[in-house]
């Protein structure tokens, strides 16, 4: 993921990550079914997949413990 993209991913709300995650969790299910079964020729797609996935749920993370900060202080 491109820095824009990774931008563009903060400027979402939690609920719209959560949904982009669920999107990135069933296409990674997706591509590991087409690995098993043979159909797969680009296996980069993956390792993409996986890491798209992982600074999803890493914005997510760093906006639920900016709300943490922001609600107690």
């Amino acid at each position: 993921m491109k820095k824009s993209e990774l931008d563009g991913l903060r400027d979402l709300t939690v609920n719209e990550l959560q949904q982009k995650a669920r999107d990135a969790k069933s296409e990674l299910f997706t591509l590991r079914f087409a690995l098993r079964t043979g159909h797969l020729t680009d296996f980069s797609k993956i390792r993409a997949m996986r890491r798209s996935y992982a600074q999803i749920q890493t914005v997510i993370f760093e906006k639920r413990l900016a709300e943490a900060e922001h609600g107690a202080a």
